[in-house]
């Protein structure tokens, strides 16, 4: 007989279900978390998709221009994935949470729910949920994935035009390497063994130079691009090309890096950093005060930007939850909706024009968010301007 007093322990098969049962969601959160993770998946995609074309375009051209191959080209366009989803995924949260919630609320799904007892706090914690999922992601790029995709992607491609060879491997054509720099080979052998040199520098118009050779090779060096020739001529025109001084040699080397792009600059952008070094910038030279303040300022709207997901899902629940069910009523909540999310937004990316210049104002980064967090609370309390204009009617009637 088990014990009848009502503080008698529970059996262990009874307290492993009550703990089980108080660390599983309701059905009904579960159900609409996965309602509002689809839709912020497909619009995170979609305008991922835009923006992303839109931003690979100089890259492909920088591809196409040397050579390079396909996989090198998804290779640079995926370090250059994180950049846009820092600004994509708190917006395609917002919109995916009020369309979700609208077409809930359209189907009476969230009537019903009201009805079997589901009360507003426990619809916000599936939303509030979906929110903290989208803020963490949003984080992990900020922090991480965005500053070592662009610094991965600017040594990239900077080797790319470094990478003089890329740029000379179309053989039958005048190859225009770099400005004042044209290429020509005859024939390309599959061991890299070149025959027919014509190479023509004219970044000096008074002078320029012309290197003809029966035979040589491209090589990568550890100091650099080297082209070897043998066999050959250097052709050097003066005084307008009244005077011509040919030279013959059996071998001779032409730095191909001189006409290459300009070396690494050691200083990073700021996108390129990660937290701790926009804070605490490592550089003792070339870093200026109005630099730091600019790189303060930057660490501070990173920070900041992931915490609009928790503020865009409590307006989407105010706009949704509170007001009549007309079509209008709901139209025009929606519209307000929107308009408060892009304005919170518009905001914090003025706030850092700002804040560059004013670094005590980096505060105004968080008080936005929290500003539009509490208003929407307050909205969701029963305070929002409309039911507050009728209880002033009230009781001034």
């Amino acid at each position: 007989m088990p014990d009848p007093r009502p503080d008698a322990p529970l059996p262990a098969p009874a307290r492993k279900a009550r703990r089980a049962g108080w660390l599983r969601p309701p059905r009904l959160s579960v159900y609409i978390l996965t309602q509002l993770l689809g839709p912020v998946a497909v619009l995170t995609l979609l305008l991922t998709s835009v923006i992303w074309l839109v931003s690979i375009l100089p890259l492909l051209d920088l591809v196409i221009n040397r050579g390079q191959s396909a996989p090198t080209f998804l290779y640079l366009i995926l370090l250059l994935l994180p950049t846009p989803l820092v600004i994509i995924m708190p917006i395609a949260f917002f919109f995916a949470a009020l369309f979700t919630l609208h077409r809930l609320q359209g189907d009476s799904e969230l009537i019903v729910m009201a009805s079997a007892g589901y009360s507003l706090r426990q619809l916000a914690a599936p939303v509030l949920a979906c929110a903290a999922i989208t803020m963490a992601l949003t984080y992990a790029c900020v922090l991480y994935l965005m500053p070592a995709g662009q610094r991965a992607l600017r040594d990239k491609v900077l080797d790319i035009r470094a990478d003089m060879a890329g740029a000379l491997l179309n053989e039958g054509e005048f190859n225009p390497a770099a400005p004042g720099l044209t290429v020509f080979l005859r024939q390309l052998g599959s061991n890299g063994e070149i025959k027919g040199i014509l190479v023509h520098n004219n970044q000096d118009r008074k002078r320029p130079i012309t290197y003809i050779a029966e035979k040589g090779i491209l090589a990568q060096t550890p100091a650099g691009t080297r082209l070897i020739m043998l066999d050959g001529t250097i052709e050097t025109s003066a005084q307008g090309g009244k005077q011509l001084q040919v030279l013959h040699f059996e071998r001779d080397t032409v730095n191909l890096d001189q006409f290459a792009a300009p070396t690494r600059n050691t200083l990073r952008k700021a996108n390129e950093r990660y937290l701790n070094e926009l804070l605490w910038p490592p550089e003792t030279q070339g870093v200026t005060q109005k630099i730091r303040d600019q790189f303060f300022a930057m660490a501070h709207d990173r920070l900041s930007q992931p915490l609009y997901c928790l503020t865009f899902a409590l307006i989407a629940l105010a706009a949704v939850m509170r007001g009549r069910r007309q079509r209008g009523s709901i139209a025009l909540r929606l519209t307000m909706a929107s308009l408060a999310a892009a304005g919170l937004r518009i905001a914090g990316y003025g706030v850092m024009g700002v804040a560059q210049h004013n670094p005590p104002l980096v505060i105004a980064f968080y008080l936005l968010p929290l500003l539009g967090a509490a208003c929407a609370i307050a909205v969701l309390a029963g305070y929002s301007p409309s039911s507050l204009r009728e209880r002033f009617k009230v009781q001034t009637a």
